[in-house]
């Protein structure tokens, strides 16, 4: 759990660093810090999600493991 919360503190901070460092604002850097890491925790959990069933697939079909992915 404590890698997780330093990954969370570290993941914040940089999005505050970079929308403060692109606008000069503490408020969008504040808001980027909130916002960004909410879409991307919702993008890995969808991308988990196309993984697994490329796997489940790869199971079902070992031979097609070798074969270029196509989504």
């Amino acid at each position: 759990m404590a890698k997780t919360a330093s990954f969370a503190a570290v993941h914040f901070t940089v999005a505050f660093g970079v929308g403060y460092a692109l606008t000069g604002s503490a408020v969008v850097g504040g808001a980027l810090a909130l916002v960004e890491p909410a879409c991307n925790t919702l993008a890995y959990h969808l991308h988990e999600k196309v993984w697994k069933r490329i796997e489940a697939r790869r199971a079902l079909h070992p031979a097609a493991a070798s074969a270029p992915l196509r989504l």
